[in-house]
């Protein structure tokens, strides 16, 4: 088995891993993981159809749907770095991760959960463009435009969370396999397992609420307090329902997302006693469920994308055989 070695005061301390806890007291949790696998089955299977789509539709190349794309990018990415491991651990009944695996699980899952925060914004950045400015949206938000700040989302998160690693690795835990209470390597409950001062990643911690939740769920709530006004401004009903119908898709995908997370986090700031089980069933649910039902969501509820699936089913279906009578 391999583990680390850590020289702490001249003494060597052996960090083998982390033991995850898990669900302590939950009836048939058994179930649950089976569950979880249908969850990730399904995933995939939503998200892989979408992107195909997308990809394969020319006349689906525009910003609105690399957004799009992107948002399934990182839905399969959070699912594929979390679920896994979890009915890893239930079928082997190995709750035993590896310092390097844990770490690694830490930084991926927390990095896509904080992407799947920044697409939204970067969804509602688009719908604001085309509501608020249609004349102008064709030149303001292009390709390459949405291109640059995709990359840029990527880029300051997977930049954050070096910083994060680069912390929990300074400390240093008094028992060589501490116990984590949570259902995966979670970032609060592996650095409150350490006897070494750990109020910088309180801090880190901190800074991710504000920078990667709260902040882009107020922007978001701008942006529609924008796209209200400019909504208005016109002066049928029946046009003010048909351009806040194309935001549908997305205010919904934003309640999935934000309300279970605000939850969480405020339940959390408030110091009210939650039970371990409730807690975990709560984030693990939070984390699950939206990248299965993004893509469900924004499918049927998008024109454009069911108009594409139908003309590919058209395509696939065998041209009708007709019979030559000769006489």
């Amino acid at each position: 088995m391999n583990f680390s070695i850590i020289f702490l005061s001249g003494t060597k301390q052996i960090y083998v891993g982390f033991l995850i806890s898990g669900f302590q007291n939950l009836q048939h949790s058994d179930y649950y993981f089976i569950f979880l696998a249908f969850i990730y089955l399904a995933t995939l299977i939503a998200n892989i159809i979408l992107m195909s789509v997308i990809w394969l539709s020319e006349c689906l190349h525009t910003p609105k749907y690399m957004a799009v794309f992107n948002l399934s990018v990182v839905d399969l990415s959070i699912s594929t770095a979390l679920i896994p491991k979890c009915i890893h651990q239930f079928l082997f009944d190995s709750r035993l991760v590896l310092y390097e695996t844990c770490l690694a699980q830490l930084f991926f899952v927390h990095s896509f959960y904080a992407l799947e925060s920044l697409s939204l914004v970067v969804m509602s950045y688009e719908r604001l463009v085309s509501i608020c400015f249609p004349l102008r949206s064709s030149t303001i938000s292009t390709n390459t435009r949405m291109f640059i700040i995709i990359v840029f989302c990527w880029v300051l998160t997977f930049s954050y969370f070096i910083v994060v690693l680069m912390f929990i690795a300074r400390l240093s835990f008094c028992r060589p396999v501490p116990l984590i209470k949570s259902y995966f390597c979670d970032h609060g409950p592996v650095f409150k397992e350490a006897c070494s001062s750990y109020s910088a990643n309180w801090t880190i911690a901190s800074v991710y609420t504000v920078t990667f939740i709260f902040l882009p769920f107020a922007l978001i709530i701008i942006s529609y307090v924008c796209i209200i006004v400019a909504l208005s401004r016109i002066a049928s009903a029946q046009g003010r329902w048909k351009a806040f119908k194309t935001c549908t898709a997305h205010l919904a995908l934003v309640v999935i997302f934000f309300i279970p997370v605000l939850v969480t986090y405020m339940i959390v700031w408030t110091n009210l006693p939650v039970d371990t089980d409730s807690r975990i069933l709560n984030t693990s649910l939070a984390a699950t469920l939206p990248p299965l039902l993004n893509p469900i969501i924004y499918t049927l509820k998008t024109e454009e994308v069911m108009e594409q699936i139908k003309n590919f089913l058209r395509k696939q279906k065998p041209a009708p055989q007709t019979t030559d009578i000769q006489t």
